[in-house]
């Protein structure tokens, strides 16, 4: 991955930028908040919350045509943790490839923290991002950028199989909330 555009500016985002930036990647970063830029990658990572996807979209859907998008989020209910907010049996991945069809929509970094992104380990093990998406081109592409990093990265299937790795997240997520894991867990593979 010669170019990346990263939407969003939180700790994700500039985990993730890192990893990219490690791996060799130019790295453009895009504050949502501000005048709308044009987006340069040619992969374009969504590090915001699940709520600001719609209005992502609006604002860069023409331009995310023909380009890779890595989804980062979790659609939990930050209110009360207890449920996610999509359709039983559905993923915030999929309803986003269905309102980007020209683009190859991958499900990714949801299970790490920034933490575990930055320190490229997980106790004694390296940090291992999941990835799920239909094109096995810019899955292959996205993992071996996150292996130049220092990172494992494991292909979890389909994009279907966003639906798990959403719930997963979602599990991590309300256990480091309510303080029963540290925000420096995650998931470690030996390859």
């Amino acid at each position: 991955m010669s170019s990346v555009s990263i939407i969003g500016t939180g700790n994700m985002a500039t985990a993730i930028g890192d990893i990219f930036t490690a791996a060799g990647a130019t790295v453009q970063s895009i504050n949502r908040s501000e005048t709308p830029e044009t987006v340069t990658g040619a992969v374009v990572v969504l590090a915001v919350p699940y709520t600001a996807v719609e209005g992502v979209l609006g604002q860069y859907a023409e331009q995310l045509a023909g380009k890779t998008v890595i989804d980062i989020t979790n659609p939990l209910d930050f209110e009360t943790f207890d449920s996610l907010t999509v359709p039983a049996g559905s993923s915030a991945a999929e309803i986003i490839a269905a309102k980007l069809p020209h683009s190859h929509v991958l499900k990714a970094f949801n299970t790490t923290f920034a933490g575990t992104l930055t320190a490229k380990s997980i106790g004694a093990l390296r940090t291992t991002v999941l990835i799920a998406g239909d094109n096995s081109e810019a899955k292959a592409s996205l993992a071996a950028s996150i292996e130049a990093a220092g990172i494992n990265a494991l292909d979890a299937g389909s994009l279907a199989r966003a639906h798990e790795l959403e719930a997963i997240g979602f599990l991590q997520l309300t256990l480091a909330a309510g303080e029963k894991i540290s925000w420096t867990g995650g998931f470690g593979t030996i390859h």
